[in-house]
């Protein structure tokens, strides 16, 4: 799946299934600079993640439904220490260590992409009233 945030472009494999998220990236021991995986939970809530079997160093990213960075958490391989979000989310982004902090993309910055279409902010719509 193409994700972008700002000028960047993301190819990003989908963990969405429990046993996909189980497994993400462990076991790898390299992944292309513009490649990542997309972590898809069915509900928002506290994520937390570790880097038990995972080889690379990688920085995750926690974002809301809306695609904008919650917060960014860089791990170490091997390093069975939880990261979590700092407020519910649904979407997880990993990437290779210093991917966001190169481009200079903090929290705030909105990632573009399918997931994130749906979610757009209500746009201002009529409202019914009453007449006397």
């Amino acid at each position: 799946m193409t994700l972008t945030i700002g000028m960047h472009r993301i190819e990003a494999q989908v963990a969405q299934t429990h046993a996909q998220r189980q497994t993400g990236l462990m076991h790898r021991r390299e992944m292309p600079q513009h490649e990542g995986m997309l972590f898809v939970f069915e509900q928002p809530g506290v994520q937390c993640f570790w880097m038990k079997n995972t080889l690379l160093p990688l920085t995750v990213a926690f974002v809301a439904d809306d695609g904008a960075i919650v917060n960014l958490a860089d791990m170490q391989p091997l390093d069975e220490r939880s990261h979590c979000s700092a407020k519910p989310v649904r979407y997880v982004l990993e990437m290779n260590q210093g991917w966001f902090g190169h481009r200079h993309i903090q929290p705030g910055a909105r990632l573009k992409g399918r997931p994130f279409q749906a979610a757009k902010p209500p746009q201002g719509g009529a409202t019914a009233g009453q007449n006397g």
